[in-house]
């Protein structure tokens, strides 16, 4: 039988990690999720699949600069402290859209629904995505729903495409980045991460953790008027601030220095990652930024984001550096550096 796929031209080496099946790793964010795209989707694709990969993908349509992403929302479970599945997915994809300076107009959402889910939960959802929608300035305009039978699906899935205009003189995206540029954060990590698994495990911090999901495009807009050359943005969402800056430093060439002290992390989220032998830095934000700006212009975006209600506690954390190209190491407090990797899988899966 012929299957029209050409197999000759994949690779398949150890990035896969040696296993000849989908496992959760895979759907992390980490270098599995990495070495799936780079080594049997874009062969697969071929000359149709992309030539730069980010969270969303800016293309010219009749004079227009149109940003397209698209997402997929599977967290367990559906309803978190701060939020559902429902506003995840409205302020995820447009948060994929603002980060590459769009403003965010049209959504799509598409369900696949198990066999004896709630209709009542469904409500919740829908509603939540509505008040989510709103709330951004976007429209729900198409979508599809599709059912699975009990024990083929968990519930609800989504997901969602959206659409979105760049302004002209606009340019922000991962290659960028320029050595000498100051990394910003918006504000505390892990705060997402945490609440989903609390949540879901049932575990007690001694206070309620909330997620952070948000829309930011209004936090970029603010940012962009400043007249600043914002280089990149990215929401250090799957994988954390650790992926992203990784996938940043590689994207670029550059290497990054953190100061590991400066990075905003709640007391909450540092218990409980201490508690479980977890990474702050490669827990999962549903409404941070992470930001690459000219060090001369890191004052006066900062100012910005702290007026902006989503960027009250934003700080600056690092800096980019040409020594260690594609590599991110942060100084400790006790003086010494230590190499922040790219994470394997998800230190937490289904979190969004």
């Amino acid at each position: 039988m012929t299957t029209g796929l050409d197999f000759e031209n994949w690779t398949c080496p150890v990035p896969l990690r040696d296993t000849p099946t989908v496992v959760m790793g895979h759907g992390g964010g980490g270098a599995m999720s990495g070495e799936l795209v780079e080594h049997l989707f874009l062969p697969g694709f071929g000359a149709a699949g992309a030539t730069e990969l980010g969270d969303s993908a800016v293309v010219g349509v009749g004079g227009a600069r149109i940003a397209v992403s698209t997402d997929s929302f599977v967290v367990k479970p559906m309803f978190f402290p701060g939020g559902s599945i429902g506003d995840l997915a409205v302020n995820g994809t447009v948060n994929d859209l603002a980060m590459s300076g769009a403003t965010p107009l049209y959504l799509s959402a598409a369900f696949i629904l198990q066999e004896g889910t709630a209709l009542a939960d469904l409500g919740r959802i829908a509603a939540a995505m509505g008040a989510a929608a709103r709330a951004a300035g976007v429209r729900l305009i198409t979508g599809d729903t599709k059912v699975v039978d009990s024990g083929s699906g968990d519930g609800v899935y989504v997901n969602t495409t959206g659409i979105g205009l760049v302004a002209d003189g606009v340019e922000i995206g991962p290659r960028r980045a320029a050595v000498g540029d100051a990394v910003l954060i918006s504000g505390a990590v892990g705060v997402h991460g945490v609440a989903v698994l609390s949540c879901r495990e049932g575990l007690e911090f001694g206070t309620t953790v909330a997620s952070d999901t948000a829309p930011l495009h209004g936090l970029v807009a603010a940012m962009l008027a400043t007249g600043a050359d914002l280089h990149t943005l990215r929401d250090p969402t799957r994988g954390g601030v650790a992926a992203s800056l990784n996938e940043i430093a590689r994207a670029a060439g550059v290497g990054v220095e953190l100061i590991e002290r400066d990075l905003p992390v709640p007391p909450e989220v540092r218990d409980a990652c201490s508690l479980l032998g977890l990474d702050p830095m490669q827990v999962a934000n549903e409404g941070k930024l992470l930001a690459f700006v000219p060090a001369a212009q890191a004052e006066q975006v900062l100012a910005a984001m702290r007026a902006h209600p989503y960027g009250a506690g934003a700080v600056r954390i690092g800096t980019c550096v040409a020594e260690h190209p594609g590599t991110v190491v942060a100084r400790t407090a006790l003086g010494g550096t230590r190499v922040v990797t790219l994470p394997i899988g998800e230190q937490l899966p289904r979190i969004c």
